[in-house]
């Protein structure tokens, strides 16, 4: 069973495809596996293998562990928050059923921050995903139930969501590929709403290959969301193996707030790239600076309207007195919601206040602008712009639940991209002991590319993550091959 489990999604699809491994028997090693989750990483398993998916297709009957922010028929899906709990939903995410149609089989339902607001996974209402490579530790959020379970050898791929890093920084956190793709590129609908012009499904996978398998399965239009288009070009499956002809651009907001760790890895990584034959130049992206600040005025504006629907009418939990509608709504939302979820809306509620409404919200939409604006003057020099994913490695859980700002720092280089609505990808390029000490953690490398030139960046990702070798480095310490600690 170990080997089976060690195989990546691509490998297991063609051995599948091949008929040298049985789909069910590969189900059900995975079933068992994710059945022993002792990380808190699933908020629902499988029973059984789902029978409708053609094992045909490029997913070829491999199962995927799904963030429970994409509603599936049938099948709980709670957003991590108590006000949604019991919720059976009457129809499935676009993204989930495009995943079926490939061929790929739902093995689970992952933990997550609560309607994805949080870094860390510890705002969940089901309690904190634990990491892999130490357990006293955050794996990331707000995926950080999948990326738990794809780096702890739970799943052989996770889908997820990313608003302002929620995939790439729990990528980075647990030593493994996150991919958000451009805004647009892969449908909305089914997804549970946080910032709706920021929010977009990824995937989480132990290797880059596999995050352009998966990515090529999702991307597409798709009629119920407007605002998707697809990937005109398609996706291939990435080969090359050099970096010759590539500019790849350093930002100045690399220079602070970066632990010592995860600055020489990132420089490390620089070196690597030129041994490569990539070139290094230096970028400017003087807006970026502001991109949390803008972030943290926006999402949590969008999510102040997104969030009203839960009202205990509609759907999941009702407290309060029949009698009294205004305390039905008070009491079911006070009970509901967690604390993080409360102070966005109150956060995005005042932001769009009468009086305030162009102060911050108006401000904040011409950051973004700006921040767009450098990212397209960047990539008429450089064909990518990359950074640490994460200012430092897994931080002990607890460390920043009382300091939000602490804790929202953590996005400062994810948000920009999020913002630009652009594509980027988090590597794994090394391993680093946590400024205040402990035994070494993974370290996530961010690249970023144009809109909709992901083909680029997941070839540019290939030939880095082969020359990087962090798997083999890794070795039998990485939790995925039995070496999760204490």
């Amino acid at each position: 069973m170990a080997g089976m489990l060690e195989l990546t999604v691509a490998e297991a699809a063609a051995e599948i495809a091949a008929t040298e491994l049985s789909a069910a028997e590969y189900f059900a090693a995975w079933r068992e596996a994710a059945a022993a989750d002792e990380l808190n990483a699933y908020l629902w398993t499988a029973p059984e293998p789902e029978r409708h998916e053609d094992l045909e297709g490029p997913l070829g009957g491999v199962p995927i562990a799904v963030k429970d922010i994409f509603v599936t028929e049938g099948v709980p899906t709670t957003a991590g928050s108590r006000i949604l709990e019991g919720y059976l939903p009457p129809y499935t995410a676009s993204a989930v059923k495009r995943m079926r149609e490939a061929g790929g089989r739902v093995l689970g339902k992952t933990n997550m921050d609560e309607f994805a607001m949080g870094s860390s996974n510890e705002n969940s209402a089901y309690g904190p995903v634990l990491n892999p490579w130490d357990r006293g530790r955050v794996p990331g959020g707000s995926s950080g139930g999948s990326a738990a379970a794809v780096a702890g050898g739970l799943a052989p791929a996770a889908l997820g969501t990313d608003t302002g890093g929620s995939i790439r920084q729990p990528a980075s956190l647990c030593g493994i590929v996150g991919l958000k793709p451009t805004y647009g590129a892969v449908s909305r609908y089914g997804m549970i709403a946080f910032a709706s012009s920021l929010d977009q499904c990824g995937s989480l996978t132990r290797d880059v290959t596999d995050a352009a398998l998966l990515l090529a399965a999702l991307q597409g239009k798709d009629l119920c969301d407007s605002t998707s288009v697809g990937i005109e070009a398609g996706i291939g499956a990435p080969s090359r193996e050099d970096l010759s002809g590539l500019r790849f651009g350093v930002p100045q907001l690399t220079e602070e707030g970066v632990e010592a760790g995860v600055r020489e890895v990132f420089e490390a990584t620089l070196r690597r790239i030129e041994q490569l034959g990539g070139e290094i130049a230096e970028v400017e992206l003087p807006s970026s600076e502001l991109g949390i600040s803008a972030y943290y005025v926006l999402a949590p504006a969008e999510a102040s309207s997104n969030l009203a629907r839960y009202d205990g009418v509609r759907y999941g939990i009702r407290r309060g007195g029949d009698a009294d509608l205004l305390e039905m709504y008070e009491t079911t939302r006070a009970e509901g919601f967690g604390a993080e979820v409360k102070r966005r809306i109150m956060l995005g509620t005042y932001a769009l206040s009468s009086g305030y409404y162009e102060a911050y919200y108006g401000q904040a939409q011409k950051v973004r602008t700006r921040i767009a604006e450098d990212f397209e003057k960047a990539f008429a020099a450089v064909d990518f712009v990359v950074t640490p994913t994460s200012p430092s490695v897994a931080f002990e859980l607890g460390a920043k639940t009382a300091d939000p700002l602490a804790m929202y720092m953590n996005d400062f280089f994810t948000v920009p991209m999020s913002l630009a609505g652009i594509p980027a990808i988090s590597i794994p390029a090394g391993l680093a002991a946590p400024d205040g000490g402990g035994g070494e953690l993974p370290v996530g490398f961010q690249i970023a590319a144009p809109a909709f030139g992901e083909q680029k960046l997941l070839e540019a990702a290939h030939a880095l993550e082969g020359a990087l070798g962090f798997a083999a480095a890794a070795g039998d310490a990485a939790p995925w091959r039995g070496g999760a600690r204490g």
